[in-house]
């Protein structure tokens, strides 16, 4: 590689290194933001603090990508340098490795969602329900929306796959009365126990997920908002859909054990 060229090398490093920099300080000022609007969670959240929180959000994604951008060049001019000193056999090695690394990050994504499996076995298993809160899905498959509610597993019939469930809080009217319904496994399923965190799915930002709507025991389709969750047993901060207020969708908190993978086909 010429000086020149080593120059532009070391040139983009820096750039690099610099958007680094600038990502750091703008994800820190995006986390003092959700702390600040989470320590008001009771009350409507300024348009001042979800304005300023967009275009954070929009100078992180802007940030992200000139950084890939950079980083292929980077990439571009070292693949130039290394490939020009290397004989077949050392190329045909390297482009093996990262096939390798490829498929183990595709693995990796798939292995974020280790609980589905874990969910799902508990129902081929159904006996470990019972006695269970779970997430069931109470309207018929003509029904124009899906409706789902949290319910009791009270009893399991093993050869037809059946759970008989109870809903224990059915509403606040005088006339609601706690109702039993006898549903099919597909409409069943299972949260993440609450007192291990390990059982529960790490939903990443911008994943659509089933969750229950603070303060009731009904489950909504909403989206995940946070840019960083430290533990799996803390909190979600989410947006639900049909929540707009004043033009906007408010973030709420719901806790971990309280969220699952959104169904395939989920009607709302």
């Amino acid at each position: 590689m010429s000086g020149v060229d080593m120059a532009t090398l070391l040139e983009k490093s820096k750039e690099l290194d610099q958007l680094r920099k600038e990502q750091e300080e703008v994800i820190s000022e995006i986390n003092k933001l959700h702390r600040k609007m989470l320590s008001d969670f009771s009350e409507k959240a300024p348009d001042n603090h979800l304005g300023k929180l967009r275009q954070l959000y929009a100078t992180a994604k802007d940030l992200s990508e000139n950084e890939v951008s950079v980083s292929n060049v980077l990439m571009s001019q070292l693949d130039a340098l290394l490939q020009s000193g290397l004989t077949v056999p050392q190329r045909k090695k390297i482009e093996g490795s990262e096939q390798k690394k490829k498929r183990m990050k595709i693995d990796g994504d798939n292995a974020r969602f280790p609980p589905a499996a874990s969910m799902r076995n508990q129902l081929d298993h159904p006996a470990n329900l019972k006695g269970e809160q779970v997430a069931a899905r109470v309207t018929p498959d003509e029904a124009e929306k899906d409706e789902w509610f949290v319910v009791k597993v009270i009893h399991v019939d093993k050869d037809a796959k059946e759970y008989e469930v109870l809903d224990e809080e059915p509403g606040d009217d005088e006339e609601s009365m706690q109702r039993k319904y006898k549903l099919p496994m597909q409409r069943i399923i299972p949260f993440p126990k609450k007192g291990d965190p390990s059982s529960a799915p790490d939903f990443p930002p911008g994943r659509h997920v089933l969750a229950v709507y603070p303060g009731t025991t009904a489950l909504y389709k909403a989206t995940v908002v946070n840019s960083h969750r430290k533990r799996k047993s803390d909190d979600y901060l989410l947006e639900f859909d049909d929540d707009e207020e004043d033009g906007s969708l408010p973030q709420r908190s719901v806790p971990f054990y309280r969220v699952v993978q959104l169904p395939e086909g989920h009607r709302q």
